[in-house]
């Protein structure tokens, strides 16, 4: 495959990630699923809506043509992708899309789409021109090279036209959206990454690349078989933004009674020493792929502690549509099922307040750390800048306790409801619900 001069010295340009984008809020749309209609005209009608609760930017789920053949569900999957430079009829045409792009930016959002690059539908237009691009198993036949996606087969990128065609791809999209969410990226090289941001650069020198990394699970797994994974440190040669998968592991075991909160806070602090300075995570209870907050938290203090700490921590703040009413019923990728919006559920209002917290004190460029106290299930987390701190208490069992804090005694004010906090001692008194305040 081709490289460039710095590759073939094995010298990789450092990426330079613009750090405001961890107070950004991240809308993520599955149009199948958004509206009755399901299409980009019904997706305009929410734009305020969505506009309203904060969000900076929205991520649409692919919206391509999806393949037919061992399709899963009646509708298929939409990372089952027939067409990498279509749109999905059931969503409208290539000049509706544009004319819903063109009134995101009239709110003032960005769009992102969903760039699925490991795998196409078996009827995909590359399989049935470019066979040659494909992997095969042992036995020569079309799959995975890991696991059992039965209604994809794998992308093979040991062919340089492959990249050629990839990349050509994304500088067309790049014209008209302002960024990629990039499925299993970790699954594609990261030098095809590197090259692709640097040509999409000549587009659009301001495209945002959201890297969607995966478990330490899934890297080892992958190893394990012999096919080469990118890592989080890999990724970031290119990504601006990552998920926070190197450390999920460790929140699934807490919310499944299998491992302890103290852990996963341990391991969120830890990404601040072993990631580059300029690091963006984002971060999220919910998406496309997990449980519904709503559903692994049903006790609404519960949740809404948990939503205040993933608004207090450093990096965007990732929502699901439905979210906001809290929909605990899990969004299948393979059906129509508008999600739920019951007025009586909606805590839009919640949400507004903690995305104008997020993006008017907290410091993008502070130092984070928190801590959590496994009998009381109290999480203490801090975000430092140069004298300022400012120091979040969420009760993750929504139960009244004491927490030992990090701040002088005194009197302070909570930004979530404009209740006084009092440090004694240091001391404060948690009565089960979130508390974010400014200690100078």
């Amino acid at each position: 495959m081709r490289k460039n001069k710095e590759q073939r010295k094995g010298v990789h340009l450092m990426k330079q990630r613009d750090i405001s984008l961890r107070g950004k809020i991240i809308y993520s749309v599955y149009l199948r699923n958004h509206t009755p209609e399901g299409t980009f005209a019904a997706l305009e009608g929410d734009l305020d809506r969505i506009k309203a609760l904060g969000a900076d930017i929205i991520w649409l789920l692919p919206i391509h043509p999806i393949g037919v053949l061992h399709k899963k569900g009646d509708l298929g999957c939409p990372y089952s992708i027939r067409d990498y430079r279509g749109v999905n009829p059931e969503y409208g045409t290539l000049d509706e899309f544009r004319h819903l792009v063109d009134e995101i930016h009239a709110r003032g959002m960005l769009c992102l789409i969903d760039v699925v690059y490991n795998h196409t539908s078996h009827d995909s237009v590359l399989k049935e021109q470019h066979p040659e691009w494909f992997f095969r198993k042992p036995d020569g036949s079309f799959g995975n090279r890991y696991g059992d996606w039965t209604d994809v087969i794998d992308l093979d990128y040991g062919n340089p036209d492959l990249w050629r065609y990839q990349i050509d791809t994304l500088v067309q999209w790049a014209a008209i959206v302002d960024g990629f969410r990039c499925d299993v990226a970790s699954c594609v090289p990261a030098e095809f990454w590197e090259q692709a941001v640097a040509e999409v650069a000549a587009v659009n020198p301001d495209a945002i690349w959201l890297a969607e990394s995966v478990y330490t699970g899934h890297v080892q797994f992958a190893r394990e078989c012999g096919y080469p994974v990118a890592t989080d440190a890999d990724l970031y040669r290119a990504f601006d933004m990552e998920y926070p998968y190197d450390v999920q592991d460790y929140f699934d075991r807490y919310v499944s009674g299998e491992g302890k909160l103290s852990d996963y806070m341990n391991m969120l602090t830890y990404q601040e020493h072993i990631l580059p300075s300029d690091y963006i995570k984002v971060r999220f209870l919910e998406n496309h792929d997990t449980p519904r907050a709503s559903h692994r938290f049903p006790d609404t203090d519960i949740m809404r502690n948990w939503l205040s700490f993933v608004y207090f921590q450093k990096g965007p703040t990732l929502l699901y549509g439905g979210q906001e009413w809290q929909n605990t019923e899990y969004c299948t990728l393979f059906y129509k099922a508008v999600f739920e919006r019951d007025p009586a559920k909606d805590i839009t209002p919640y949400m507004t307040r903690l995305g104008e917290i997020k993006k008017n004190l907290l410091p993008v460029d502070a130092d984070f750390s928190a801590k959590a106290d496994d009998d009381t299930d109290i999480v203490t987390a801090y975000l430092t800048k140069r004298g300022t701190k400012f120091v979040g208490v969420f009760s993750m069992h929504g139960e009244a306790a004491d927490a030992k804090i990090d701040a002088p005694d005194g009197v302070y004010t909570n930004e979530i409801d404009g209740e006084s906090v009092t440090v004694k001692k240091g001391v404060v008194r948690s009565q089960g619900k979130p508390m974010i305040f400014q200690v100078k």
